[in-house]
């Protein structure tokens, strides 16, 4: 892999990492376009998420530093109950570390059999497919005001980000869409979203590393780094873009990009 190749690839996992229309499919499909060949994109693939899980700490910082707080604070029985009644912030955390189990199960069991999907390209094109359908469906969702995120809505849209694990499936078009579907309002199923990235992404990239700490990896640790570099700028922009669309409550927009790639990728790839 060449820099300009992990420039291009580290662009395309940013900008599309936040929005609804799959990072790793869009990354399955440029490798393919690029021609980039090597037995471990995948590799590549969890460090240009690990810089996206940059983009999120970096924009959410003051939601994780209170998350972490409120987590801290509520170790003992009688402080957790009154807390979770009253913070939004340990709720939240809760809602994360129960809504991260799906993807994590998923991910350990399945592993192998995950990573071979990235190189079918037709498969991508289907899932896109599949992604377009469901952000069109939220069409039809609407908010119930004052709802809010709590365990049984984080671990159901947990479900919908270990669905997501497979290239194609929007993780961020998935689980915004799912809140959705729970009548949270737009941002709020955003906001979720993209907090509950950082353990999956967080957890995905250690595994990776102690894989290519135990056997090597035939890309360079620079082109690595360039590409991860890339991608945490293009996904904080990524995010400031998405939350805009969010606030015209008009994620449906990308199911016709999503149906139109998809096609595409069925047909000429």
């Amino acid at each position: 892999m060449t820099f300009l190749q992990a420039v291009l690839l580290g662009i395309v996992q940013g900008f599309t990492e936040f929005l609804p229309v799959s990072s790793s499919g869009h990354l399955v499909l440029a490798q393919e376009l690029l021609d980039v060949q090597s037995v471990n994109n995948l590799t590549f693939d969890v460090f240009v998420h690990f810089g996206t899980l940059v983009s999120v700490l970096v924009y959410f910082w003051k939601d994780a530093l209170e998350i972490i707080k409120s987590m801290g604070k509520s170790f003992r029985p009688a402080n957790f109950r009154e807390g979770y009644a009253k913070d939004e912030h340990l709720r939240l955390g809760v809602a994360i570390v129960i809504g991260t189990i799906p993807a994590g199960v998923i991910g350990l069991l399945f592993h192998e059999a995950i990573k071979d999907t990235f190189t079918e390209p037709k498969l991508v094109g289907v899932n896109l497919v599949l992604t377009g359908l469901i952000l069109f469906l939220t069409r039809l969702s609407h908010a119930k005001e004052g709802k809010q995120v709590g365990a049984l809505s984080g671990f159901v849209i947990g479900i919908a980000q270990a669905i997501a694990i497979l290239p194609g499936i929007s993780r961020a078009g998935t689980t915004i869409s799912t809140g959705l579907y729970l009548r949270l309002s737009h941002i709020q199923a955003a906001r979720f979203s993209f907090l509950l990235s950082v353990p999956a992404i967080a957890g995905a990239s250690i595994l990776e590393t102690r894989s290519l700490l135990q056997g090597g990896i035939d890309i360079g640790i620079d082109v690595i780094a360039v590409g991860t570099v890339v991608a945490a700028v293009s996904g904080y922009l990524s995010i400031k873009a998405m939350l805009k669309v969010l606030q015209k409550r008009k994620i449906s927009w990308f199911a016709l990009y999503c149906l139109v790639v998809g096609v595409i990728g069925i047909v000429f790839i």
